[in-house]
């Protein structure tokens, strides 16, 4: 359920008709090809080439057509000889779709033995590209530049970062999310905006109560039950205890029930992401976590305590992943490793990070929870795969809403877990432990976060520029120094910023 199959970017070519019908076919072929390097399948998403456009009202249409294609995630545009960017005007005022200036030309090589000006007028997109940047700086159009030939795979990757973010924008401009009760009491950074989230980002979030999923999980059958269990078996390590005929059993077939129900309820009100809460679990006799955990894995958005915008985060992240190796879960950085020189994040939570980052196939196990006051949860045990990843949280600072990102190398636990029955991920974040802490702590960033080993930092610099969202990023080269500095001012910026 992660991205319809429909997704697809158009591909935009100007020119002009000064140059002739013969000169415009050439126009039309070569952008073709263009157009066929990037939808070979380097990118997560179709590109659709539209006609060379010549004219000012064939621009507006075409801009104003993608704008109602609700299939069209973004628009790439090039401008293969020299396009008047005054006949750009209309269009890229009209134009509400992501934008991405490809400054490519058709050869890579120069033939220097027999340029001529034939050539010249052909093959001028370092001519008409500037054109075309000045026009869309001057109408301060939001946009990202590439420039490179189409060939280099590291053109390739920087436009497929642009188009996961893309798709990772569109999906959360579409997004309904369901949060069952409320936020856990008396925490702050849980708590948002709703109405400005939905209009600045478009995602829609609904609470329920808690006794509207109880129905729908006592509405399972004990069929659907018994085969769901079945998977379970087949898919995990499953604990002696929660085995057919075992002690437990009847608590995994609960917590089938469960996945059944929550699973029927979110795809049956088309929501895609949702939240829980342990202080407020009704008529549930266990707290949702092996439900969550796969309910992850397929895709779903979660936030735990009622955290809906770390759900909507993860999903939208989830979106913009897809197909990437790797995996991407909700997370919470719990406590620190501070031996000096060793210094490590143990991230985890109560029960619900999901498996696609497990290094290993995950365990079916059944522990006590010390609270939420109900029966013991079944819930998946596993340790996250070693390797690069991000971490990131989305906060509300009241007068704008701030992502704020760190990089990490994820590690084995230097030792063995046996007393922690949930799962986790050890980390050592960029660029240390200290600056990396004190630089989160002083953005605001929030203790819970998305956590992703698929994604990395050009996807969410994109998606934040898509997004019109200020990024607090922690990386190698932070300092505490320059990132309160920067800090700073981004606070100018985009308060300057809301005021024009």
């Amino acid at each position: 359920m992660i991205a319809p199959p429909d997704r697809r970017l158009w591909f935009l070519t100007g020119s002009q008709g000064l140059y002739g019908p013969e000169t415009l076919d050439q126009v039309a072929r070569q952008s073709r090809e263009i157009a066929g390097v990037l939808d070979s399948g380097a990118l997560p998403v179709q590109v659709r080439w539209r006609p060379v456009l010549t004219d000012a009202e064939a621009i507006r249409r075409v801009c104003l057509e993608a704008n109602s294609d609700d299939a069209c995630v973004g628009v790439i545009a090039w401008m293969h000889t020299f396009s008047p960017a005054k006949m750009w005007i209309a269009g890229l005022d009209a134009l509400r779709k992501p934008l991405l200036h490809l400054h490519t030309q058709i050869n890579v090589n120069l033939p220097w033995s027999s340029i001529d000006m034939d050539f010249m007028n052909l093959n001028q997109a370092a001519h008409g590209d500037r054109e075309f940047g000045y026009i869309q700086s001057r109408l301060g159009v939001a946009r990202k530049t590439v420039a490179g030939h189409v060939s280099d795979p590291v053109v390739i990757a920087r436009v497929a970062a642009w188009s996961r973010a893309a798709l990772g924008r569109t999906e959360l401009a579409t997004l309904r999310l369901a949060r069952f009760g409320d936020n856990m009491r008396d925490v702050a950074v849980t708590e948002g905006d709703k109405v400005e989230a939905q209009r600045r980002f478009g995602v829609s979030v609904n609470t329920y109560g808690v006794n509207d999923l109880v129905e729908a999980v006592d509405a399972s059958t004990d069929s659907a039950v018994s085969a769901l269990v079945k998977e379970y078996q087949e898919a995990y390590r499953l604990a002696p205890e929660l085995r057919p005929g075992a002690e437990r059993h009847e608590s995994l077939r609960y917590a089938a029930r469960i996945e059944l129900g929550l699973r029927g309820f979110l795809e049956q009100g088309g929501f895609r992401a949702f939240t829980s809460n342990f202080e407020d679990l009704g008529g549930l006799r266990q707290l949702p976590g092996l439900a969550v955990q796969r309910l992850m894995a397929d895709g779903y958005g979660f936030g735990g305590e009622g955290d809906w915008k770390t759900s909507a985060l993860l999903r939208t992240l989830k979106a913009a992943a897809d197909g990437l190796p790797g995996g991407t879960s909700f997370m919470e950085d719990y406590t620190y490793h501070l031996a000096p020189g060793q210094e490590l994040i143990l991230g985890a939570h109560m029960l619900e990070v999901c498996p696609s980052i497990a290094a290993d196939t995950p365990s079916c196990e059944i522990h006590p929870l010390g609270i939420g006051g109900r029966e013991d949860p079944v819930r998946l045990v596993f340790d996250a795969a070693p390797g690069p990843a991000l971490v990131v949280g989305l906060a509300d600072l009241g007068d704008r809403f701030r992502l704020v990102g760190n990089t990490v190398t994820t590690v084995s636990p230097p030792e063995p877990l046996p007393a922690l029955p949930v799962a986790r991920a050890v980390w050592r974040p960029h660029p240390n432990l200290r600056t990396s802490t004190e630089s989160w702590l002083t953005a605001g960033g929030p203790h819970h976060t998305v956590y992703s080993s698929a994604l990395g930092t050009e996807e969410l610099t994109d998606l934040a520029d898509l997004l019109g969202t200020e990024l607090a990023l922690i990386d190698g080269e932070t300092s505490t120094r320059g990132f309160a500095q920067e800090l700073r001012w981004n606070q100018a910026y985009h308060r300057l910023a809301q005021s024009l």
